[in-house]
């Protein structure tokens, strides 16, 4: 099997360079299995030179996949790198994307003059986005530490604890399981606050009839998690619940449709219909979908403005919602792998609502 260098090294004639100079730290992970906050990937036909500072000598040592030479230099990679360029007239990548207009200049001042810098985008982002069984079984872990972190919380009672308390509390629990990090700031809104899709978790004590939203995810082995469950701490009346099973319908819709071959922009579109035909055009803003992985935010998206066309092996989510200013929201994410003939849910938590008591 290819290595994911030598995979890089098959795409860079349609890129128009020579080689490529990695520089986004999650592409260097993904490229060499390095996972400090100081590293430089060198990649060509023959050519494999990781750098990295006095600080990381050791952790490179023990992270850097073998195939690549490991040097150690000064702090300003990009200013140091030109040395390890081979010979002759070179089209030398980079990361245009994450490359400072600051990194950019010193990079060309340090540059040899036979050595042209071509702006590169997305080269190595597009490598990651189909996953391979052992990524997909990290996100799959990562996933069961959120899951049962969630449910532990859950079954402790969250009436009358504030948002803030339960987001600390739902972090916490999932480092103790396993978990480097929450893969992002996790989201606790109850009530009226729900309606905020990406709400920060306040003062604001739980109460009984509530709807409460929960958004989480757990970083586990450098891969993330993604999922949202929307709970109710007793009755919480007949609008939430009519609200509630149309989000859970056309959720599912979302899930029908997911498919390798799918085209991502009609997929938000069945489920969009269907919340904006139920008269709740003003409440939906936000895309069905994103990719995950490394990072929480990847290609492909699922959004009226995506071109992407899924593939066998990329990771998603389907998290469609509804939010009502001033009384409550509504939202309901899985995770998924896309097959051939559908998805594989990576989430395990029950949608049907919850009665927290």
């Amino acid at each position: 099997m290819s290595t994911r260098a030598e995979r890089l090294i098959g795409k860079l004639d349609g890129a128009g360079v020579d080689l490529m100079m990695v520089t986004n730290l999650v592409n260097v992970r993904y490229l060499t299995g390095y996972t400090g906050t100081n590293g430089l990937a060198l990649i060509g036909p023959n050519t494999r030179v990781f750098l990295t500072d006095f600080r990381y000598t050791e952790q490179a040592d023990e992270e850097v996949v073998p195939e690549f030479d490991r040097v150690t230099v000064a702090q300003n990679l990009v200013t140091e790198v030109f040395e390890y360029l081979p010979q002759g007239t070179l089209n030398v990548g980079y990361e245009s994307e994450s490359t400072t207009v600051d990194a950019l200049e010193r990079t060309r001042e340090a540059f040899p003059e036979r050595a042209e810098l071509v702006a590169v985008k997305g080269l190595v982002e597009n490598m990651r986005l189909v996953k391979d069984e052992h990524e997909i079984e990290l996100i799959a872990a990562a996933s069961r530490i959120a899951d049962d972190a969630l449910e532990a919380l859950l079954e402790g009672g969250i009436e009358g604890r504030t948002e803030r308390e339960l987001a600390l509390m739902l972090e916490h629990d999932m480092r103790l399981r396993g978990a480097s990090a929450p893969s992002f700031a996790s989201i606790v809104a109850a009530g009226p606050h729900g309606a905020l899709p990406h709400a920060t978790p306040g003062d604001v004590r739980i109460e009984r009839g509530q709807l409460v939203v929960f958004d989480w995810g757990a970083l586990s082995g450098g891969y993330c998690s993604d999922c949202t469950r929307t709970v109710a701490v007793g009755e919480p009346g007949s609008e939430a619940r009519e609200v509630y099973e149309l989000v859970l319908g056309a959720q599912q819709v979302g899930l029908d449709e997911v498919r390798a071959g799918g085209n991502a922009k009609a997929i938000d579109k069945a489920v969009r219909d269907i919340i904006y035909g139920a008269g709740h055009e003003g409440h939906y803003g936000h895309g069905l979908g994103h990719g995950v992985g490394l990072e929480i935010h990847e290609a492909p998206t699922l959004s009226v403005r995506s071109d992407d066309t899924l593939q066998a092996g990329t990771v998603v989510t389907v998290e469609p919602g509804v939010y009502i200013p001033g009384k409550l929201g509504v939202r309901i994410e899985d995770l998924v792998v896309v097959t051939d003939d559908g998805v594989r849910i990576l989430t395990s938590i029950p949608k049907a609502l919850r009665i927290v008591d």
